[in-house]
């Protein structure tokens, strides 16, 4: 039987940890007060987070609670390592330190859209078998070059560990300070491109030829076929894989349309449930966001979310909480929030109701977009606003698109 590279100890790569901590604590600090504005990534080491990114007392102690759950600090017996230590680099040589005495599990939090995260605990060992698959499937890899936050699993598996799956370990450069038309400037043979579908999209409507022997990969939720297929014509080959924060990776594929292929350790269960083996034997059933259509025991398309969350700019939102919060505002009578459509853009829209005395639209409009600056992150945001004297209903009363031309 063939045997497994052997595993590294991910976390004595400094500049991985770093990257790492440095998301995490770019994220929470956004969270916490969504209309702050932080500095450019990447951050210097020395950054302090309380004098240089005005974190107040509360903000570190949420980032330093996020950072203590992810990495297992309360294991370790390190939970008070972070506060008394403002500086970036000090958070990572704390994490360092906690992972060294107890690395065997990560927990990784959903985006928290919907109001609160959910917690997602993984054993490192498991990552690391689905690291070997992957490593199988993207051979010949001399770079990473990552559009995609290090903390959330996705990002994990692909830009700290993949990295460290060979004899010699990948560097991995950050794209998400250019834009997605900078990358021709910045390919090789060789590169491995981590992104999601809407990266994709914006590099797809490019038209870009790739060098020879790039590979992409697209999660987080389906790339469309019509992204797929132009990226192909440019002679990327784009793998896509299906997973989710509670599963890691489930599966992939290499063709528009086609079905995904489970990883080997996945079984199917039903539309909705899929079984993992553990070690000893043992099986892990899950319960899927999506519903699934398969095709003999190892091949499924998605078939729709069954949570109600949609993508924007690689993260999972809830329309229906964005309306909640727009809601609370005093001039708001109703409100509805849906994805735009593709001929519109692809980010949130919102249809409201004012109430009498609410004043004209545009003083509304400008109130409103003050109101979730403060309240929401941006991709929670509608980029558009539409009024009218009732929400935009089908025959049959249930709420219908409306299109943004049409009512602004």
């Amino acid at each position: 039987m063939e045997q497994s590279a052997p595993r590294r100890v991910w976390w004595q790569d400094t500049n991985a940890v770093a990257r790492v901590v440095r998301d995490l604590v770019a994220a929470e600090l956004a969270l916490a007060r969504p209309g702050r504005t932080l500095p450019a990534q990447p951050w210097p080491p020395e950054i302090d987070l309380a004098r240089d990114l005005g974190a107040d007392s509360l903000d570190l102690m949420g980032a330093a609670t996020a950072l203590g759950d992810l990495l297992g600090f309360g294991r370790a017996g390190m939970e008070d390592a972070l506060l008394a230590q403002p500086r970036l680099c000090d958070w990572t040589a704390a994490a360092r330190a906690s992972l060294a005495r107890f690395d065997a599990e990560l927990t990784f939090r959903t985006s928290g859209s919907s109001g609160m995260p959910k917690r997602c605990t993984h054993r490192l060992s498991g990552l690391w078998r689905e690291v070997e698959v992957l490593a199988s499937l993207l051979p010949g890899r001399g770079r990473v070059l990552s559009a995609v936050p290090a903390h959330h699993i996705y990002g994990f598996l692909f830009t700290v560990l993949l990295p460290q799956a060979g004899a010699c370990s990948l560097p991995v450069l950050d794209l998400r300070a250019a834009s997605p038309a900078a990358l021709a400037g910045q390919l090789r043979p060789g590169d491995l491109v981590v992104a999601h579908p809407d990266y994709w999209r914006q590099v797809a409507a490019l038209g870009l030829a790739f060098p020879a022997d790039v590979v992409g990969v697209s999660s987080t939720a389906p790339c469309p076929d019509a992204v797929a297929r132009t990226l192909a014509e440019g002679s990327l080959r784009l793998l896509q894989v299906y997973g989710s924060s509670e599963t890691a990776g489930v599966g992939w594929r290499e063709a528009a349309g086609e079905a995904y292929r489970l990883f080997p350790y996945w079984h199917a269960v039903g539309e909705d449930a899929i079984e993992r083996d553990r070690e000893g034997g043992q099986l892990e059933r899950f319960l899927l966001q999506d519903r699934l259509e398969w095709s003999g025991q190892d091949r499924f398309l998605p078939a729709g979310r069954v949570d109600h969350a949609v993508q924007v700019g690689g993260t999972n939102v809830f329309p229906a909480y964005v309306s909640e919060v727009l809601a609370m505002h005093p001039a708001v009578a109703a409100c509805h929030v849906r994805l735009m459509r593709p001929d519109e853009g692809t980010r949130l829209k919102a249809f409201v109701v004012p109430r009498s005395g609410a004043g004209d639209a545009a003083a509304l409009r400008q109130e409103l977009s003050a109101w979730i600056g403060e309240r929401l992150t941006p991709s929670e945001r509608p980029a558009a606003f539409s009024f009218g004297p009732g929400l935009p209903r089908q025959p049959n009363g249930k709420l219908a698109d409306w299109i943004i031309d049409a009512w602004e």
